[in-house]
């Protein structure tokens, strides 16, 4: 954490911070399986490709081609192999074919008890993502409340950096929660 000399830093400093885990919430998001095809689903899954460890979408296209499918076209016919192996072994629940040039991956629909499960775990990764916020929060209270021991900073100017301090930590919670909302109607509603 960088030094914060004034309340312009330290407001300039929560926002970006808060801005980061909301980006860092919405990644998170979108690698949760819905009924529908999402390539962001396997942004998690690493090929072992010539002993190096490497996404998926640096080895080839990712294409949707429709709500139920993933096609996966490797640039090296050699690659198909080794991904198909890896979206196999990997925990996200899906049985791709090949047929030796492409990788298909059928997205089967959920289960009641695996939509369940989905939003558990969402609720679980957005608790998350509110603590980080609060940290954030605290460490800028604490560093504006510094400012003012040090008599950088009058009293009246903490109060109001405090209040707009508030009202950026309430925004981005807002965001988040918004943003879980939505996925979580999404993974539940049946198709």
């Amino acid at each position: 954490m960088t030094t914060i000399a004034t309340t312009k830093d330290a407001m300039g400093q929560a926002k970006t911070r808060m801005e980061k885990a909301v980006d860092d919430f919405r990644k998170e998001l979108s690698s949760v399986r819905t009924g529908r095809a999402n390539v962001a689903v396997l942004d998690h899954v690493r090929v072992d490709y010539h002993g190096t460890s490497m996404p998926i979408n640096q080895l080839g296209t990712l294409n949707v081609p429709d709500p139920a499918m993933i096609v996966i076209s490797p640039w090296d016919p050699g690659a198909v192999p080794l991904i198909d192996k890896a979206i196999r072994t990997s925990d996200i629940g899906l049985n791709p074919t090949n047929d030796g040039k492409v990788v298909r991956v059928p997205i089967p629909p959920l289960t009641e008890d695996r939509r369940k499960d989905l939003v558990k775990h969402m609720h679980k990764v957005l608790e998350n993502h509110r603590t980080a916020l609060r940290n954030i929060r605290r460490d800028i209270k604490e560093a504006i409340e510094k400012l003012e021991k040090d008599k950088k900073i009058s009293e009246d100017e903490r109060k109001r950096s405090l209040e707009e301090l508030d009202k950026l930590t309430h925004s981005e919670t807002s965001k988040i929660e918004d943003l879980s909302a939505a996925k979580e109607k999404e993974v539940l509603e049946m198709k």
